[in-house]
């Protein structure tokens, strides 16, 4: 069953929350405070952070009410949030799922600076599984991080930490990144908006993934979503950005339909619930005027641009890593194969990435938008997978998430939106994709889908 709570003033969102702080109707030492609560209360059963800034969170954010009373604004200022463990902020190490002693970072990455510009109180870092390599977020260095919706299952990966932070109402926003998924997956499994940006809008400094990887936000609201977009982007969101387009009709779209997964080796079978459920949101779509019709991606072989990017990113890693012995076994395979093909189609794949371009972008001479499942089944059980050797492994994880990927080659916008939940209880999401430059139109027609669906007012049992 969903949970019946009171709504709290740390419910509303971080586009409300900026108003209320502006306002002196609420004090970011007060939104700080509780953060830190629920983060102590959930703990125990959710396993959300792996580190929190408990002291330095209530500095900042009383010197966050000096500013407001002084008159200062800023898009988050006074406004608590999570980020991901894998960008460096300083004072705190940046293990990235990983066991052993991380040294703190001694400078902010490009993107924590930027949150702090705006004001936010980064109140910790979140779980992720090792190097964020898989769908699930488990490992020996921090545990098991559960889903809000059903805690015997995961919330997914790699951003799992920070989106059951945000689902169960922990913390109103949250950043993540997005290799392979890692955004969209999470937020399709815990009920949130994730927004992959596109490609270059947001840098992800510290990238290993040869640009595959890109930050991003998930929330309970599109709106709160592409504020944090706004901001990651160097963007004022008071100009005609990310947050302008959520308060934008879309216009009547052609919207592609889409069930089609890329050529991976392994075989996909779609749960008939997710299929249900993308048909449904089909459903609603044309019920507000758009046109959806079946039209599906030429991907080829798209999964050959991937792969050597991917693990050669991989062993980027290795040399961050105080004690490479404590990772792994299947991340040390994974980075050998990184180790073997980065320096010999690393060049190759980036060569070809206008040829995919050109391959995938013919679909958007029909349509204006792709709707496409986020994931092929419903969030695993935890520890479902996490024990499998590496090609079964692989197998499971390719099989359940094969959607997802193929934009991170292409450095396109996506977005995962709410789809409902199956009869057990359980998330599920879809995709709105389009090629550059569609952000802002995916972002509006998102808006107009939460307008009618009202994701935010369904909450987990825990939260």
């Amino acid at each position: 069953m969903e949970a019946e709570q009171t709504e709290h003033v740390l419910d509303a969102g971080p586009v409300r929350l900026a108003q209320l702080l502006a306002a002196g109707e609420v004090s970011a030492t007060e939104l700080t405070t509780e953060v830190l609560a629920r983060i102590e209360a959930t703990q125990p059963t959710l396993n959300t952070f792996r580190r929190i800034r408990t002291e330095a969170a209530l500095r900042e954010a009383a010197d966050a009410d000096r500013r407001l009373r002084a008159g200062e604004r800023a898009p988050l200022l006074g406004v608590p949030m999570a980020m991901k463990d894998d960008l460096d902020l300083a004072g705190e190490p940046t293990s990235f799922g990983c066991a052993g002693d991380f040294p703190p970072a001694a400078t902010d990455s490009e993107l924590a600076q930027r949150l702090r510009e705006a004001g936010a109180i980064i109140v910790g870092k979140t779980n992720t599984p090792e190097l964020g390599q898989w769908p699930f977020t488990e490992g020996p260095a921090f545990g098991i991080t559960r889903n809000p919706w059903q805690p015997d299952h995961t919330p997914g990966g790699s951003s799992g930490g920070s989106a059951a932070a945000v689902a169960a109402g922990i913390v109103p926003v949250a950043v993540g990144s997005d290799g392979a998924g890692s955004i969209r997956i999470p937020a399709s499994w815990t009920h949130l908006v994730g927004i992959k940006p596109e490609r270059p809008a947001v840098n992800t400094d510290g990238d290993n993934m040869f640009g595959i990887s890109i930050s991003g936000p998930l929330a309970r609201r599109t709106a709160d979503a592409a504020l944090v977009v706004d901001v990651l982007a160097g963007r004022d969101p008071s100009q005609d950005g990310t947050l302008a387009a959520a308060g934008k009709d879309p216009g009547r779209l052609r919207i592609g339909l889409s069930f089609r997964a890329p050529l991976t080796g392994y075989r996909v079978h779609l749960d008939p619930r997710i299929r249900q459920a993308v048909l449904r949101l089909a459903g609603v779509l044309t019920s507000l005027g758009h046109d959806v019709v079946p039209a599906d991606p030429t991907y080829g072989l798209i999964g050959l641009n991937f792969l050597p990017k991917s693990t050669a990113g991989l062993y980027g890693w290795l040399a961050k890593v105080p004690d490479p012995t404590l990772l792994d076994r299947r991340t040390m395979k994974n980075m050998a194969n990184g180790r073997r093909v980065g320096r010999y189609l690393v060049g190759f794949a980036k060569a070809t990435e206008g040829r995919y371009e050109r391959q995938v972008g013919t679909v958007f001479q029909q349509v204006d938008v792709l709707l496409v499942p986020t994931t092929a089944t419903p969030p695993p059980r935890v520890e479902s997978w996490s024990r499998l050797p590496d090609r079964q492994l692989n197998r499971m994880m390719v099989s359940a998430c094969p959607y997802a990927w193929p934009w991170n080659v292409l450095g396109w916008p996506g977005v995962n939106v709410p789809a409902g939940l199956t009869d057990d209880g359980l998330p599920v999401g879809a995709q709105l994709l389009g090629p550059a430059g569609t952000e802002g139109r995916l972002v509006s027609l998102a808006a107009q889908l939460e307008a009618v669906e009202k994701w935010a007012d369904r909450r987990p049992p825990v939260s």
